[in-house]
């Protein structure tokens, strides 16, 4: 009866110790490279992300607020819904392809950037930039000029940088769709293996 009775008394003094760990959010704020764009629902790096955590780290639930088209002020005008609805741990944010494709003065996409992992910061939640690159023909300068965006970014606000997402996997046509731009289903797990290092640094497990 005693033995029982001190079982009782502990379960309603720290019922803390028997509560499930709360789930952290990760959320992929990005383009369509992290969107699936072209691919089989459930086929891309994110959708692998997701399976992975589940045995790896399952106190993370991944959540894909990615965009096929977005640019960086798409993200920032979406950050204030993104962050109160999902109070994210971590942010993936893998943008600037688009606005690098179209040709924008750098400075656009470099203060979008700048305001988005503010707002991260602000919030609480830790950032993994994701870097991109863009075809030849847009000149060695410009080209520079976006490395040392995602570089610096990286450097200014003391966050991991992912260089370039599609390293390994863009320059070999067998992992990428007829478009040249997208990666295939091939590729995918190539994709997750060059955000997985730095990702699995942020992770608490």
């Amino acid at each position: 009866m005693l033995r029982w009775f001190l079982v009782v008394l502990l379960a309603a003094l720290a019922p803390s110790a028997w509560a499930a760990s709360p789930v952290q959010r990760i959320v992929v704020l990005g383009d369509s490279l992290s969107a699936a764009y072209g691919l089989q629902a459930g086929s891309g790096w994110v959708d692998l992300l997701r399976s992975r955590l589940e045995t790896h780290s399952p106190a993370y639930q991944v959540v894909n607020a990615s965009i096929s088209g977005e640019t960086t002020a798409g993200g920032l005008a979406r950050m204030p819904e993104a962050l109160s609805g999902n109070t994210p741990a971590v942010v993936i944010l893998e943008l600037g392809a688009n606005d690098a494709l179209r040709g924008l003065p750098l400075e656009a996409p470099r203060t979008n950037l700048s305001r988005i992992i503010e707002m991260c910061q602000a919030a609480g939640a830790r950032v993994l930039l994701v870097g991109t690159e863009i075809p030849v023909n847009y000149g060695p300068q410009y080209r520079d000029g976006l490395r040392t965006m995602y570089r610096d970014l990286a450097r200014d606000f003391n966050v991991p940088l992912v260089p370039f997402l599609l390293d390994g996997v863009a320059l070999d046509a067998a992992l990428m769709q007829d478009d040249g731009l997208h990666p295939n289903a091939r590729a995918q797990p190539r994709v997750l293996e060059n955000v997985w290092p730095a990702l699995e640094g942020m992770l608490k497990r």
